[in-house]
């Protein structure tokens, strides 16, 4: 007995040492945004079960940690910690900046500042996310990081709809985990004003609901500034009956008239809301584009009106302790000027000649600009456009701060699109920090209202070139997008779809529509005539098929595309360590964009169907897509509900809709589905009149 014990220990013995001395393998890790040094050299001790003591020197408190992933425990004494951190002020490092060092059986932070320290942890928090999830050890490692602008904002747009208040929350920890350091919130009437409640949606948020959203933002290193609308997009507030004599145009509830002193009173009573609301932002959005005022008719040149508006709400901002941001692009449309910025093609010498002939038109009011106000070159296209350049450079010129905005979501229905946008987020990133500027706004348009969730990609990539800049390429940065979001197993590039999705998403919008009209079915007298595609003539066989032969080609390329994507969404879903729910609405929207292809295509068969038998059974077909669609709306439905509110209240009252908002254009979702709602309708009226169903069941033959 005793010799088979002992047998057992040196075996047991052996195995330990071949344990103890087994290689350790290197991780794979991919940190967002990229720090701008971080080097490896090896493989530390530390494993994802390793407990970490830690010990603040000079008392630093520890911050908030965004993933709440790190096995941390507090050290007693200034001893034996594994992990030391502290902040020195004096360090060669800008703003935010930190350094960590990873050593065998020690880390080691210092940071610049409390950001910087902050983002020191949400580092290594990415680190040991990694390193847990390929089951390997923390590196060696040494990280020197710092931001290259140092305003890095996201643009919260919530003018159309809500999210549930817990996601807002979980929002903030996920901005301020990717280094996200403001917020731009255009509010509308989310907010429940106090000195202007007519204005507020049943729906809207108190102002102490808000102010724990914005208190719970700069815990974490993000300011949350108020965008509240101004000179135009004022239809939340003109739309109602008490302000309609503040309108510019009686009838129209676009834009305030600049030259009625009530305007004044209403706008400043919603700024002193939405500051209280917002306490901690540094800003004050004020609006002001795409209008053109009169003053109710007056002989004022339009550019002197804007700024005698842009005037009077910078001096309110200043006296309120908040730098006013004004989007610049009616100032430069007003002068002639504007059209280059949009037009990429044209050299800087033909830049010149445009300037040089319109320039007078700025010159003649150039002590009207407001000169403690940000003048925000929005671009979302072509912000390498000389003419952009020469914009900026003439308000850099003249005495005026310019920041530039670039956008992750613009007029895109249904998802974002143009790989999110993320070329032109690189563009405009590395052209703000080569020219000094001190940050970049990313807008997210809630016009046509994608949900959230498919913003992510476009907010990370901004993440990463506003804090790294130009390091990584756009498919690097994708790829390291899915390790965070997803988790390592999903990095690789087969397990890619995102970008695939676009195509038959672009298609879907107006698969069944006579061109480029969902925005507009709403606004028509008879949409199914002029805005649906026509339905098959069954007395001419054969017909619509040939005069959609490209719409058919395209379907069946779509169809079979959706069908790869769902095998790779459901294969992601497998495998994801985290963000389920983000794929989920990529599985919706995937189903969605399939529909439409599908229904192209049976009416094909029932366009090309001669026997009756072969009629009755595509037509039976067709009925029976309808019944599908129904299903997948609420399917729909109850996956985007888990974070979105859908409806709005029963009585709220819808704006003109100048620039056709799909997602203002009803109080329940129908506005996401108005034109498979039609197509339906349509349908039904095109198999009775064709085919008189009545006759056509199989049994009564």
């Amino acid at each position: 007995m005793k010799k088979k014990s002992f047998i057992f220990l040196l075996t047991f013995s052996i195995f330990l040492l071949a344990c103890s001395n087994q290689e350790q393998k290197m991780g794979d890790f991919k940190l967002l945004p990229q720090p701008q040094e971080f080097n490896i050299t090896g493989i530390s001790s530390f494993s994802p079960s390793t407990e970490i003591t830690h010990w603040a020197i000079n008392q630093e408190k520890l911050p908030i940690l965004t993933r709440g992933i790190l096995p941390l425990k507090k050290e007693d004494n200034n001893g034996q910690a594994h992990l030391n951190y502290q902040i020195e002020a004096n360090m060669d490092i800008p703003s935010e900046g930190y350094t960590l060092s990873i050593e065998k059986e020690s880390i080691h932070i210092k940071a610049k500042d409390k950001a910087g320290l902050f983002y020191a942890f949400a580092t290594l928090e990415q680190l040991y996310e990694d390193a847990k999830d390929q089951e390997v050890n923390l590196p060696l490692c040494q990280i020197i990081d710092y931001p290259k602008l140092s305003y890095r904002a996201v643009h919260l747009d919530v003018k159309h709809h809500l999210e549930t208040t817990d996601y807002y929350y979980g929002l903030m920890n996920k901005l301020a985990s990717y280094k996200v350091n403001g917020i731009i919130l255009e509010i509308e009437d989310k907010l429940k004003f106090k000195r202007q409640p007519t204005i507020a949606s049943d729906d809207a948020l108190s102002i102490e609901e808000w102010r724990k959203i914005s208190d719970y933002a700069k815990e974490r290193h993000i300011e949350i500034s108020p965008l509240v609308q101004g000179l135009g997009h004022a239809s939340f507030i003109l739309k109602h009956p008490e302000y309609h004599n503040l309108r510019d145009n009686p009838s129209s509830d676009w834009a305030f008239n600049p030259l009625d002193p009530k305007t004044y009173e209403v706008q400043f009573d919603l700024y002193l809301d939405a500051i209280e609301a917002f306490p901690h932002g540094k800003y004050l959005h004020v609006g002001g584009d795409e209008v053109h005022t009169s003053g109710r008719g007056s002989k004022e040149p339009a550019l002197k009106l804007q700024l005698i508006w842009l005037d009077k709400v910078s001096k309110f901002a200043e006296e309120h302790n908040r730098t006013p941001i004004f989007w610049d692009d009616m100032p430069l449309l007003q002068a002639d000027v504007y059209a280059p910025m949009f037009k990429p093609e044209m050299t800087e010498e033909e830049v010149e000649k445009v300037w040089e002939e319109n320039e007078h038109k700025l010159l003649a009011f150039l002590d009207d600009f407001p000169k403690n106000c940000i003048y925000m070159r929005w671009n979302y296209e072509t912000p390498q456009a000389p003419g952009n350049i020469k914009a900026m450079q003439w308000f850099t010129d003249h005495g005026m701060e310019v920041m530039g905005a670039t956008a992750g979501q613009t007029r895109w229905v249904l998802m974002p699109q143009n790989d999110s946008n993320m070329e032109n987020i690189r563009s405009f990133a590395v052209s703000s920090i080569e020219s000094g500027s001190k940050g970049l706004l990313l807008t997210l348009w809630d016009d046509d209202s994608p949900h959230f969730e498919l913003y992510m990609r476009g907010i990370l990539a901004f993440a990463e070139y506003s804090w790294t800049g130009d390091k990584r390429s756009n498919e690097e940065i994708k790829m390291a997008f899915r390790q965070r979001e997803y988790g390592f197993p999903l990095a690789a590039i087969e397990n890619a779809f995102i970008s695939d999705l676009e195509g038959p998403v672009a298609f879907w919008k107006n698969a069944l529509l006579k061109g480029n009209k969902r925005n507009y079915l709403k606004s028509m007298e008879q949409p199914m005539e002029d805005g649906l595609m026509d339905f098959p003539n069954i007395n001419d066989k054969g017909a619509w098929s040939v005069a959609n032969a490209d719409r058919l080609e395209k379907a069946a390329q779509y169809m079979e595309l959706t069908d790869s994507i769902s095998k790779k969404i459901t294969l992601a879903r497998s495998n994801a360590l985290r963000n389920d729910y983000n794929l989920q609405v990529y599985e919706q929207v995937n189903k969605l964009a399939q529909y439409s292809p599908k229904i192209l295509l049976t009416l094909a068969e029932y366009d090309n169907a001669v026997s009756r038998d072969e009629i009755m059974a595509s037509a039976a077909k067709l009925k029976e897509l309808k019944s599908d669609f129904n299903s997948l709306r609420k399917e729909l439905e109850n996956v985007y509900r888990k974070t979105r509110i859908l409806n709005k209240p029963a009585n709220y009252i819808l704006d003109q809709d100048h620039h056709v908002h799909l997602a203002n254009q009803s109080l329940n979702f129908d506005w996401q589905f108005y034109a498979e709602m039609l197509f339906f309708k349509q349908l039904d009226k095109g198999l009775e009149k064709e085919m008189y169903l009545e006759n056509t069941d199989p049994l009564k033959k």
